[in-house]
Order: C-alpha cells, then sequence, then structure tokens
C-alpha cells in the first residue's frame, strides 16, 4: 500500500524561473537513468523478490524514496517554467509557441503538460518500461541497481555545474548524497548476499560444471591496443589467462536459403560454393 504526504522529501524551489534549465532537468526524470527508472526499477524487483524480509524491505524501501524524487524534480521543473514562455523572451514575441522555442523551452512541456514536468528525457523522447532491470536474481539485480544509481549521480554532478541558481542547487545536493548512498547500499547488500550464501559471486551460480572449461578463464585480446596483456588480470587470486592471438572456432556465417514468399535475394550456386567472382579469383590463385 502507498500513501502520499503534500510534505516532499527535500524542498524544490528555485529563486527564479529558468525555462532552459527545465529543459535539462526532464533527463533526470525521464531518462534512461533518471529517477523514473529506479523507482519502476526497484518497484518491480521488490514485487518479484521471493525472500521477505531484510533484501525486500531494502529494495521496496529504496523505491519508494525515488517516487518522492520524482515528485520533487517535476515540482521543480514546475516552478523553473513559472511564468514562461513570455518571461523569458523579448515581449515583441507574442505567439506562446514561438515564445517557447526562442526561450529553450521543450514544447511538448508547454503543449502537452500546460507549463509542467513530462515523463521523457531532455529530448522529449517518452520514457520506456524497457530501460528497467528485474530479473529475480537479486545479485544481478543489485549490480544493475549500483550502477544505475552511478549513472544517475553522473547527470545528476554534471547538471549541478550547469545551474548557479542556489534553490536548484539546493535540491541537487540532497540528489548527489541520496545517490551517493543508495551506492552505498547496493555494494553492501551484493557483499551481504554473498555472506549469506543466497548467490555466490558469478551470476547465476550454477552450471559451472556444464560450461565450455576451456574458455571461462581467458580473456581474448581482439584490439590494436598493446595494452591489455600487461595488466595483472586476476580473480579470488587466480590469474586470467590473456589469449594473445585467439583464432576463430567457427565456419562461416551464411545464412539458410530464404522463404521464397519473402524475396530475398537468393543464388543456390553462389551459396554453395561462394561467390562467382571470389570463386574465380581463388581459381586464379591456384593456377598459379
Amino acid at each position: 500500500m502507498f500513501r502520499h504526504t503534500t510534505l516532499m522529501q527535500f524542498e524544490a524551489k528555485p529563486d527564479k524561473p529558468d525555462a532552459v534549465f527545465a529543459h535539462k532537468l526532464q533527463e533526470l526524470i525521464g531518462g534512461a537513468c533518471g529517477e523514473l527508472t529506479v523507482a519502476m526499477q526497484y518497484l518491480f524487483q521488490g514485487w518479484n523478490c521471493r525472500i521477505e524480509g531484510k533484501y525486500k524491505d531494502l529494495i521496496m524501501d529504496t523505491a519508494t524514496e525515488e517516487l518522492g524524487h520524482v515528485e520533487m524534480l517535476a515540482t521543480m521543473v514546475a516552478r523553473l517554467l513559472e511564468g514562461a514562455p513570455s518571461t523569458v523572451t523579448a515581449e515583441a514575441v507574442k505567439d506562446p509557441a514561438m515564445a517557447a522555442v526562442l526561450g529553450g523551452m521543450d514544447l511538448q512541456q508547454l503543449i502537452v503538460a500546460g507549463g509542467g514536468a513530462l515523463p521523457a528525457d531532455s529530448n522529449g523522447v517518452p520514457w520506456n518500461g524497457r530501460y528497467i532491470i528485474a530479473s529475480g536474481n537479486l545479485l544481478a539485480d543489485f549490480r544493475s541497481n549500483a550502477a544505475a544509481e552511478a549513472q544517475g549521480r553522473l547527470q545528476t554532478a554534471r547538471l549541478y555545474n550547469m545551474t548557479d541558481d542556489p534553490g536548484v542547487k539546493a535540491m541537487l545536493q540532497f540528489n548527489l548524497a541520496r545517490d551517493t548512498v543508495h551506492q552505498k547500499q547496493w555494494l553492501a547488500a551484493i557483499e551481504e548476499l554473498e555472506a549469506d550464501r543466497l548467490e555466490g559471486p558469478i551470476v547465476p551460480d550454477a552450471l559451472f560444471d556444464e560450461e565450455n572449461q576451456d574458455h571461462n578463464n581467458s580473456i581474448w585480446h581482439l584490439s590494436d591496443g598493446p595494452d591489455g596483456p600487461k595488466a595483472d588480470w586476476s580473480y579470488n587470486g587466480s590469474a586470467i589467462e590473456y589469449v594473445a592471438d585467439p583464432k576463430p572456432l567457427g565456419g562461416p556465417g551464411t545464412a539458410p536459403k530464404p522463404d521464397p514468399a519473402l524475396y530475398g535475394t537468393f543464388s543456390p550456386t553462389m551459396n554453395a560454393a561462394g561467390t562467382i567472382k571470389g570463386k574465380a579469383k581463388s581459381a586464379k590463385n591456384k593456377a598459379k
């Protein structure tokens, strides 16, 4: 059960309107690494969690907090848009849409949201449920959560340096702090999962005897850079092999004959013996 209170988790009051920054702030709401993403990611992880207790409580506590962050950001966007677009453009511009464009405002904020926030990123691309990860495996999910909080904090830090508004900075300082502790908690929860022996360090902790034993401890050197093999790659004290000149293990990636009803271009002769040009070149080389 969820309950809403009119008091926000932290204050969201800019010192003055700024339609341009409101446009930028949309990224922290509906971007791939925004608050909508982590809120929905944690909600579905919590709803899908099979273990009642500390892990589910942690997930649901954080999910509910993230909903509060969406509210804070949406409120900040609406307040940054106060009086827009007329207050941010020349008085000669009478058409609201043109004024919005000249003022750097997102037209969708004006036309669709009536001067408010959108479930979209800073380019106006709608938020997508495909952004979230909720696999049912807590170790895999917690690793994704730590990465999501890192990306979110990175973007918040970038936006923090794009404004001089003390009110906006105060809210972003709070958001930075919460992103910090959320990274800490997911990293700590990963350690706890392993300490509780619910998961091992490799996800999933199974099928190790079934996997190909020749290829479970090697890095293939497939780039031009020479520095990869110089690193001391090791795991649990065991060195990971670096294959300097890996060779292909499979045959040509030839696609099968297409369904005639799909009208894909296909030549049985070339498919069986290579291209005509290639075949002629091969024969010429053999003749030499």
